[in-house]
């Protein structure tokens, strides 16, 4: 009996084999990169860089998405979970300091399959760089084989999640994962030079016109899982791009004031760990090249 897909919270409930779901993506994995990336958190990709694997496909498909080559279009080539448990471990011996899943969501069962292959050779911490857009049952299936979780949470207002991410249910899906995640990873820990070792990081992408959204979802985030047990990355390295331009709201970038707006709410609200962004970090020079294995 074929596998049904319910990975996610959109609960398409088809074979991927046979037809594609929201995320457009088969019953096999598909990846755009693999390689070295240091634009990541400094305590996520300290050293000589987190190895990342960007994934194919989304379960969002933001209409600003950086990503959308991959996330949209399907960029990418197809592996085997073997490939991808050995790309885990090259990573690795190309001096990774995490093996960082950039967009998972859609493969998890396929992750946990790889993981397992890898687990006896594979000695540094992975990395589940999610939308936030979870299910719990996949969450669980995924308890004791990630150290850190970074889930975005991208929106409060069902309005917002519905026009831009077509998933109206966006923040009570975020934050019930999230709070989940925080009791998989427990507390944040880093070691003695900042580096994160385990734990939940919650991303925010501060969008233009949109800084009064992003302060009342921290500000419910907070009411749910304890500042205490996560920590927070507030990044402001938006630029319109894919569909934005259909939007006039959001067919700029954000400000200096309207990210500071938000940094400063964020630390009144007790999170014992931050990361804010350069502002000049808002280009298109820091999205990666989707080349893996170019020109063959």
């Amino acid at each position: 009996m074929a596998d049904i897909c319910n990975l996610c919270p959109r609960q398409c409930n088809i074979d991927r084999s046979a037809t594609l779901g929201y995320c457009k993506s088969s019953d096999k994995v598909r990846i755009a990169r693999v390689g070295l990336h240091e634009w990541e958190e400094p305590c996520i990709s300290y050293g000589k860089g987190s190895g990342t694997i960007f994934f194919s496909g989304c379960n969002l498909r933001c209409v600003y998405c950086q990503n959308n080559e991959i996330s949209s279009h399907l960029h990418g080539t197809e592996i085997s979970v073997d490939t991808l448990a050995d790309e885990m471990l090259k990573l690795q011996d190309m001096g990774a300091v995490n093996i960082n899943l950039v967009t998972p969501t859609h493969y998890a069962d396929k992750i946990v399959s790889a993981l397992d292959k890898a687990k006896d050779k594979l000695h540094i911490p992975t990395v589940y760089n999610c939308g936030g857009y979870e299910s719990i049952d996949a969450l669980k299936m995924l308890d004791g084989y990630i150290d850190i979780y970074l889930p975005d949470l991208k929106y409060y207002s069902s309005e917002i999640s519905g026009k831009y991410s077509g998933c109206s249910d966006y923040f009570d899906v975020a934050v019930k994962a999230i709070s989940e995640m925080a009791r998989q990873t427990g507390k944040p820990v880093f070691d003695d030079y900042g580096h994160m070792k385990s734990g939940t990081m919650v991303r925010h992408l501060v969008l233009p016109s949109l800084y009064k959204d992003s302060i009342e979802a921290f500000d419910n985030l907070a009411k749910t899982v304890k500042p205490q047990e996560i920590a927070v990355s507030i990044m402001c390295q938006y630029f319109p791009t894919h569909l934005a331009d259909k939007y006039s709201e959001i067919n700029r970038k954000t400000t200096t004031l309207e990210y500071m707006k938000v940094v400063d709410f964020v630390r009144t609200l007790g999170f014992e760990y931050g990361f804010m962004q350069d502002k000049s970090s808002a280009k298109k020079d820091y999205v990666p090249v989707f080349d893996y294995r170019k020109g063959e």
